[in-house]
Formats: C-alpha cells, structure tokens, sequence
C-alpha cells in the first residue's frame, strides 16, 4: 500500500512502469518498475526497497553494457523559449 499522494491526497495505485535514467553518457530503461502513482495529478513514489534496487541496477555496468538496446527519435525543440 502505497498511501496517499502528498500533493493531492489521492489514493496512489500501484502499477509497473519503464523508469529512464542518464547514467554517463548511456540513457538506461528499466521495465516493469513497481510504483505508486497518482490517478489525480501523476505523482510516483517508489517504496525505498524499489529504490535501493534501482540504485543497485545502475551501478551493474556489466549488466548495463549486456542489456538489449533501443532506439529512439531524437527531436530538437525549436519552439518559444519562454523568455522575455
């Protein structure tokens, strides 16, 4: 039980997602990462054993070098920047 969203206070659902992280110059994808998210506003939490194991994966840079790879389009924004 994940509790409640601290933004919102929404019940949190739990659901597994693909979590992305910039290790060095590698773009790592984890799949089927339990999370609580909010069904109101999106916020995800991790429990902290989630979170060590995550941290644990990331540091596996043989494990990292061995995984399958994807390819993604890479867009440049070219649009306002929001500045006056």
């Amino acid at each position: 039980n994940y509790g409640e969203c601290e933004i919102c206070n929404t019940p949190l659902e739990e659901r597994n997602i693909q979590q992305s992280f910039w290790i060095k110059d590698k773009w790592v994808v984890i799949e089927n990462v339990p999370v609580g998210v909010c069904p109101q506003c999106g916020e995800k939490v991790v429990t902290a054993e989630v979170g060590e194991y995550i941290a644990e994966l990331l540091k596996d840079s043989k494990r990292i070098d061995k995984a399958p790879f994807i390819s993604v389009p890479l867009i440049k924004y070219e649009g306002a920047t929001g500045v006056s």
